[in-house]
Order: C-alpha cells, then structure tokens, then sequence
C-alpha cells in the first residue's frame, strides 16, 4: 500500500534550512511512512509524530485516499510547544 505525501509549505521551508544529511535522513524516514518510530498524539483525533533523531515530524493520514499530510517538521523541543 503506497501513500501518497503531501507537504504544508512551512514543512518544506524548514526542510531547506537543515543541512544536507538531516535533510536526507527526514525525506527517507517520511517516505518509508507508515512504518518508523510513529505515536499517535494524545488530544489531536487525527495526529501522529514520526521521530528522527532530535527532529519530529507531525502528520495526519487519510486512509481512504492513501494520503498522508505532512504538517510541521521541527525539533524536539520546538514542535511539541505549538
């Protein structure tokens, strides 16, 4: 079953700030999706986090449509604060 990935453009702007190697390390943890590290976060219906390394990565997935929502990228200690 492949998913289709879908990224929010904040996503895309803080991939771009990363060095090269994190940068790679993201894109191939996110393209492996479902599998990895993920949790399901508590009091978010739909969220889950991927993690890799000190980075975390927030997404939704849609079943149905075989979509998963990219929708924050961002370290440990800044994604869980928003």
């Amino acid at each position: 079953m492949k998913y289709n990935i879908k990224y929010e453009k904040a996503c895309l702007k803080y991939l771009k700030k990363l060095d090269r190697n994190t940068q790679l390390r993201i894109i191939k943890s996110i393209n492996q999706l479902p599998s990895g590290d993920v949790k399901k976060l508590q009091g978010k219906a739909e969220d889950y986090r991927l993690r890799v390394g000190k980075y975390r990565i927030i997404f939704n997935k849609d079943e149905k449509d075989l979509v998963i929502n990219i929708i924050e990228i961002a370290s440990r200690g800044e994604v869980y604060n928003r």
